[in-house]
């Protein structure tokens, strides 16, 4: 099928950052990946590493179960779950004025106006711009004087509607669907407490289109995992004829 896809003009985008010790962490996370090798060419006759780190960490999967107890493990979450049509709600001129803007309810009516109902299964992206930051610790955490940081996120009203809607996922391009500020994660109890994922630290949304493009999101298969690593691709429809 792929194959058939990109002989018609489509286009893979990967939106995921390549894991190392150097990528902004959450405040407070201490070592969050560190990879020692294992074997060598010269020793072993091959080359291996071991690796730890958090589950969330860089381009990542938030499973239903990181907030309210008794929700699904990221080994849980059903695999039709993961892919689907990407609506990229577009809010980068006002993450440009407000660091901490909080994604509007009438940004989403707005999608709605334009392409109709938010499709049922789909995974709704905010894109912030916020990747034009990354790798840059102190200028993608954004944090003040006393330690709070500024990024933007979903508001619980916008979150709401696509709970509503029936989505799989949110997604957003900083560490955080809830804006930095928050204190008490109010999109994230919303949205893993119904049931959805999230992902978090995409990189750079640009070229996705605000509906057209399917993502796909395969995060590690962690059993009782809170969330893991994940590789997000999106393919994007070729020129039509």
């Amino acid at each position: 099928m792929l194959d058939h896809l990109l002989a018609a003009g489509a286009r893979v985008i990967d939106l995921t950052y390549a894991i190392s010790a150097t990528l902004p962490a959450w405040p407070g996370d201490e070592r969050p990946f560190a990879a020692q090798v294992n074997a060598t060419h010269e020793i072993e006759g091959y080359f291996s590493r071991r690796f730890t780190m958090l589950e969330h960490f860089g381009t990542h999967l938030d499973a239903p179960a990181h907030f309210p107890p008794g929700k699904m493990f990221v080994d849980e979450i059903p695999a039709e779950r993961l892919f689907g049509p990407a609506v990229v709600l577009d809010a980068r001129e006002e993450c440009a004025h407000d660091p901490d803007y909080r994604l509007a309810a009438e940004k989403v009516r707005g999608w709605e106006s334009r392409h109709g109902r938010i499709p049922r299964g789909s995974i709704v992206i905010m894109r912030t711009g916020w990747a034009s930051r990354w790798p840059d610790a102190v200028r993608y955490r954004n944090q003040d004087a006393g330690g709070t940081m500024h990024f933007p996120g979903f508001s619980v009203e916008s979150a709401e509607i696509c709970i509503a809607a029936g989505v799989s996922g949110l997604g957003i391009d900083t560490m955080n669907v809830d804006c930095g500020a928050s204190q008490d994660f109010p999109v994230h109890r919303a949205a893993l407490g119904a049931g959805l994922y999230h992902l978090e630290n995409l990189a750079d949304l640009g070229e996705l289109p605000e509906f057209g493009a399917f993502l796909v999101a395969a995060p590690i298969k962690l059993l009782g995992g809170s969330g893991g690593p994940c590789r997000v691709f999106a393919i994007l429809p070729g020129n039509r004829r």
